[in-house]
């Protein structure tokens, strides 16, 4: 649901992966923007109404992102999808950052496109300090970008794992993901993405901005 420079976007990816893809805007004229060779349907309507999300064929949807420009939208579209017709891989797309914690806990995923971009412009600026990637639905688990002191360099992430109580779910070598071993050395300009409690992230940030050293 919304035919944006987003929403747009997304369904010529998806169709170019091999997905059947259906896109649901108000405003007849937003479908410019998916162009000529676009083979999915345009259903014009307003997305979280379900005689229009019937006509998408939302009743046999494997997906559904709400990415209009309206949050109210957006979040009433997904909970109508999810819960009137069961489509289980639901997102909406969120400004306000206040609004995106309230609707993961009411089990709708959210991208805070506000908070995403600030917290990505802040990595930038001032790289220090942890990234939330990802928060479960239940707002109890996040996944994020830590950053750790420079002396962890030749050190074992089971080590690092161990001291912070942390899971490092994977980490980023030369711009190329990778899973840890048992084995593996954490090694200059390595960028970690750990699993953690949300409570628990500046507990463990801390222990990995500190020298190993200090805590032995």
């Amino acid at each position: 649901m919304g035919c944006g420079r987003v929403g747009a976007a997304l369904a010529g990816s998806l169709e170019a992966r091999g997905h059947d893809v259906a896109v649901i805007d108000r405003d007849k004229d937003a479908f410019r923007r998916l162009g000529p060779d676009f083979q999915g349907r345009r259903v014009t309507g307003v997305g979280f109404d379900r005689d229009t999300l019937v006509r998408s064929g939302i009743e046999n949807a494997y997906a559904f992102a709400a990415v209009s420009s309206g949050d109210n939208s957006n979040i009433l579209a997904a909970r109508v999808a999810r819960e009137t017709y069961g489509v289980d891989n639901v997102v909406a797309r969120i400004y306000d950052p206040g609004r995106a914690e309230v609707f993961q806990r009411l089990g709708i995923p959210t991208v805070g496109t506000v908070r995403w971009t600030s917290d990505r412009i802040m990595r930038r600026l001032l790289p220090i300090g942890a990234v939330p990637q990802y928060t479960d639905p239940t707002g109890r688990v996040v996944l994020a970008e830590v950053p750790a002191h420079a002396q962890w360099i030749g050190h074992r992430m089971a080590e690092m794992e161990q001291r912070s109580g942390a899971r490092i779910a994977y980490y980023t070598r030369l711009d190329q993901g990778h899973i840890p071993g048992p084995d593996t050395v954490f090694q200059e300009l390595d960028v970690l993405h750990v699993i953690c409690e949300s409570e628990a992230l500046h507990a463990v940030e801390n222990v990995l901005l500190e020298p190993p050293a200090e805590r032995d």
